[in-house]
């Protein structure tokens, strides 16, 4: 079957030998764009969960949602390798002796590496200094930033609380450590032409991030996109214009960037629109499909500094 995207599952069965499953985490991490030191709404698409699955409640321990998620994820798929992802709210949104704390809990048997989703303006030198710290042992150790655009005009828009320039700094000393990079980014953000998302692919292929997860602008309940989608005052993409708009912006990408995710979707329950959105596997089948018939590929339109 062609290869039409380096796939993350891909990428970690090369480095590991086999397939490696994520266990996600909620450390009971908060946000600074939701306590009140940036402000108290939160960016406009995100939901009361922070975007967590909402499998495990955070009243477990770190150690008791890890070796719960194990135990799951063994007994269906039969499983002996395991990501430990924190994924819910911002997670380095601590002081640097309870993050390590929180951290030194992930390293038990058969878990060979840790992302850690968080947002730019909340590391330091420090913080990244003792993430660096675990990567020893062949060990997969990631930061997510979410960074959503390029565009300081949409940052400021989805109430952000930062600039584009907070981004590149944070890539820069977490690269100059040795760390895995990974941004997130959503399609479709209010404002945006598909020149602007362009722009966006175009700016983050010449980061020397190591991959991306893309998303699919959602209708979360109780966001103030729900709000605004309420008020007819927000556009949505139909299916068809997300495939080919994804097509468009993994054309534009180095070859070997690792593409971590295509479309997330939010809790079923709690997502509003758009209604096609949800079935990942099908929505990858298409994807695949579109550049069959464009006889294309991640990376055919990639050119170094074409900004």
């Amino acid at each position: 079957m062609a290869q039409y995207f380096a796939s993350f599952g891909d990428y970690l069965k090369n480095l590991f030998g086999e397939k490696v499953y994520k266990v996600t985490l909620d450390a009971g991490f908060s946000c600074p764009n939701r306590d009140g030191l940036i402000s108290h709404h939160g960016c406009i698409f995100c939901d009361e969960s922070g975007s967590f699955s909402r499998l495990y409640p955070n009243s477990l321990s770190i150690r008791q949602q890890l070796q719960s998620g194990i135990l799951k994820i063994k007994k269906r798929y039969h499983a002996k390798k395991f990501l430990a992802y924190f994924q819910a709210f911002t997670n380095t949104y601590k002081p640097v002796s309870l993050l390590k704390d929180i951290y030194n809990q992930v390293f038990i048997d058969n878990i060979v590496g840790m992302s850690i989703g968080t947002r730019p303006d909340c590391v330091d030198e420090q913080k990244l200094d003792l993430i660096a710290s675990y990567n020893f042992d062949n060990r997969f150790i990631q930061i997510e930033y979410g960074i959503q655009s390029v565009h300081d005009k949409t940052l400021k828009l989805i109430n952000r609380g930062h600039d584009f320039q907070c981004f590149e700094k944070a890539c820069r000393l977490s690269k100059e450590r040795g760390l895995n990079v990974c941004a997130h980014v959503i399609l479709g953000l209010p404002g945006e032409s598909h020149s602007d998302m362009m722009q966006t692919a175009k700016t983050l292929a010449n980061l020397g991030i190591n991959g991306i997860k893309i998303h699919m602008l959602a209708v979360m309940q109780g966001t103030k996109i729900h709000q605004l989608f309420n008020e007819g005052k927000i556009y949505l993409m139909s299916e068809d214009e997300y495939i080919s708009t994804v097509c468009d912006f993994l054309e534009l990408l180095p070859p070997d960037m690792i593409i971590q995710r295509l479309a997330g979707n939010g809790k079923r329950e709690f997502r509003i629109q758009p209604s096609w959105l949800g079935k990942k596997l099908e929505l990858v089948g298409k994807i695949e499909k579109e550049f069959q018939r464009r006889n294309t590929k991640q990376g055919s339109n990639f050119s170094h500094n074409s900004l």
